[in-house]
């Protein structure tokens, strides 16, 4: 297991967990968001290969339409 920050609140996943894999656990596969790992954005077709490492840092943005 490593541990990891996401939106400044400390998690467990397994080793070899990948930024799409961490989408998906959080319920928002499929959804508007801008995930940010150690203050760089990663685009979204970057998901499967990051995988993350203990100590990463993220912050997970969702996109809010509006008027």
């Amino acid at each position: 297991m490593i541990e990891i920050e996401v939106n400044g609140e400390r998690r467990q996943y397994a080793e070899k967990t990948n930024l799409a894999q961490l989408v998906t656990a959080l319920g928002l596969q499929g959804k508007r968001v801008a995930v940010e790992v150690n203050l760089e954005i990663v685009p979204r077709s970057q998901y499967t290969q990051r995988l993350l490492v203990a100590g990463d840092r993220i912050e997970v943005v969702h996109a809010i339409g509006g008027g």
